[in-house]
């Protein structure tokens, strides 16, 4: 099929469900690529595997009740998120065993509820691998007022973020409600994994939160400008997975996220400076590569606030 082909079908009265798939693509893979940035730079990636399986329950809720999937999402993966929170307060127990904890036994309850409906496997399909069809316009709307929270917290609080991502001891010494910026993050995380679920699906869904973030961390130094690569990543590689997917016949989730990882490759190999082909490149001209020497200033923060000035971002 051709790109104009595919233009022709989104204004296609008959294919309405086609450009609602796309824009809860683009809407939910920018706020993904966004959010991810945090997520890669704290290095919490397995927080966000958690809270796409401890969606599972509130999903399981909102398909017995036939409520909104999006909204039972939510609130299922926010309560989980503060609980990890809460919980890792603790350091007798760390962070990863409890989110090992809370993860496995939302997605136990999620199949225990689940299971008591009749005709759930199809459903359960479409949710674990993402589908573009019966997208309602509530889902439309929703997500498109959820991102933009998201987005506006974000840019409220992003010094932060950054802060607490870099140096939490630094942080709390400067007197940081880290506690609370945990759980803002973690709900963060959470909504942004929700209303990806319904093009992306629960199994491949942390791939459009860290995916399109690393490769932006592959492309440059600077947070700042990370943040604007990572949701252009996402937001490309929704867009032209949607369009293979829409040619090819191939499921629009899977689609989308080999879309997002030939990009990470890509950077991977040929990124200005941290490229494999760019550093051998610079080994066998008899130059080393230059050290990164980014820092807290190049990311927004005050000096009252910068990390270490060995901490790179």
């Amino acid at each position: 099929m051709s790109i104009t082909d595919f233009v022709t079908d989104l204004f296609n009265p008959d294919l309405a469900f086609l450009p609602k798939a796309l824009a809860i693509a683009v809407m939910s893979s920018i706020v993904c690529g966004v959010v991810g940035c945090y997520v890669v730079l704290r290095g919490m990636a397995f927080i966000g595997d958690a809270v796409a399986h401890a969606v599972f329950p509130g999903i399981a809720v909102a398909f017995v009740l036939q409520g909104s999937l999006v909204l039972g999402g939510a609130v299922a993966g926010v309560a989980t998120a503060l609980l990890i929170a809460v919980f890792s307060q603790n350091r007798r127990v760390k962070e990863d065993s409890l989110i090992g904890v809370f993860l496995v036994a939302a997605f136990a309850l999620g199949i225990v509820i689940i299971s008591q409906a009749p005709g759930y496997a199809g459903s359960l399909q479409q949710f674990l691998f993402g589908s573009i069809t019966g997208i309602p316009d509530r889902d439309l709307y929703l997500v498109g007022g959820t991102g933009l929270v998201i987005l506006g917290l974000v840019l409220a609080l992003h010094k932060e973020f950054v802060a607490v991502c870099l140096d939490r001891e630094m942080s709390r010494s400067m007197g940081l409600p880290v506690f609370w910026l945990d759980i803002v993050l973690y709900v963060l995380v959470t909504l942004a994994v929700v209303i990806s679920l319904q093009t992306i699906g629960n199994i491949l869904v942390l791939a459009l939160l860290i995916t399109p973030a690393a490769a932006a961390r592959l492309l440059t130094d600077r947070l700042g400008v990370m943040m604007l690569l990572a949701p252009v990543i996402g937001g490309t590689s929704a867009t032209v997975g949607l369009y293979l997917s829409w040619s090819y016949d191939t499921p629009v989730g899977g689609t989308i996220v080999l879309v997002a990882t030939a990009i990470f490759l890509a950077a991977w190999l040929i990124a200005p400076r941290h490229g494999l082909l760019t550093r051998r490149r610079t080994r066998s001209d008899g130059r080393e590569p230059a050290a990164d020497t980014s820092s807290g200033s190049q990311s927004g923060l005050p000096a009252s606030r910068q990390p270490s000035p060995t901490t790179s971002v």
